[in-house]
């Protein structure tokens, strides 16, 4: 599952991608240093958003440059979004966690703080703010 909005606004902009680069619908997303937006991980930080669409290696466009996608942008500080995790329980609300990959949370690691727990829908469903955008918490890449 990849991330999902739930409440809160958003707005759409348009950021390159580099060539040969995969995505999923809902990935969220960062600069990787060179202008492009790229996947996050668990040592990723300065999160922009989630993209809004799928690139995959049969698209036609897949090895081309300078190729805008789609990116989902809070603007306010506490959008929240529904994403995976494992082995959520109700005391995990008000945690501040990390990342797995660029869809999934882990509820197990707190080095980065990259997402607040929100609410807990069940044993792997969670809804999270993201804290590691520049305007709410510097959260640096490593």
């Amino acid at each position: 599952m990849a991330f999902k909005l739930k409440h809160g606004k958003t707005k759409t902009m348009y950021f390159k991608r580099p060539a040969s680069q995969a995505f999923t619908d809902g990935d969220l997303v960062y600069f990787d240093g060179s202008g492009d937006v790229i996947p996050a991980d668990a040592t990723s930080g300065a999160h922009i958003g989630v993209i809004n669409e799928t690139v995959a290696s049969t698209d036609a466009n897949y090895a081309d440059t300078g190729v805008f996608v789609g990116v989902q942008v809070p603007l306010e500080r506490w959008v929240i979004w529904e994403v995976e995790s494992a082995s959520a329980v109700a005391a995990d609300v008000g945690l501040e966690i990390d990342l797995t990959d660029a869809n999934t949370a882990d509820r197990g690691a707190s080095l980065k703080d990259a997402l607040l727990v929100t609410a807990v829908i069940s044993a792997t469903l969670i809804e999270v703010t993201i804290l590691s955008n520049a305007d709410v918490k510097f959260t640096a890449t490593t």
